[in-house]
């Protein structure tokens, strides 16, 4: 097929691009709704995770610690980070970057739910967040 470049894994051809149509549905007991499009759980990628999150008003985690770096774009509402003791609140179309071993905690105080992207690198996974 011209322009599609095939590529070889473990002896299997495969094409240079993955298409992430059915994201894995992360089960929580906090009303959080997590796609995880790519990362451990969805596509057994280490290097990377990157998720659509909508977090839902009063919504909070515990802090942690992890042992990855954490980028995060807000698309609606906005969500709280507290970072080493400072507190930072982002709006619609902001960021942050967030280095890994800065003990963090995420929570949504406002009356609007929040929908954001979570990129994380390395993947995510519960082993390495070190949640308090």
């Amino acid at each position: 097929m011209p322009g599609s470049k095939i590529f070889s894994f473990n002896g299997i051809d495969m094409k240079s691009y993955k298409i992430q149509r059915n994201p894995f549905i992360v089960s929580t007991d906090d009303q959080k709704i997590i796609r995880e499009h790519f990362g451990l759980a969805s596509s057994g990628q280490s290097d990377i995770s990157i998720a659509h999150m909508i977090a839902p008003p009063g919504w909070g985690e515990p802090h942690q610690t992890p042992e990855f770096d954490e980028y995060t774009f807000i698309i609606k509402g906005k969500k709280q980070f507290e970072i080493e003791g400072e507190v930072i609140i982002l709006e619609a179309g902001e960021s942050i970057f967030i280095n890994k071993g800065s003990r963090v905690r995420y929570s949504n105080p406002f009356e609007d739910p929040c929908e954001y992207l979570a990129i994380c690198k390395p993947a995510f996974s519960p082993d390495t967040v070190n949640r308090e």
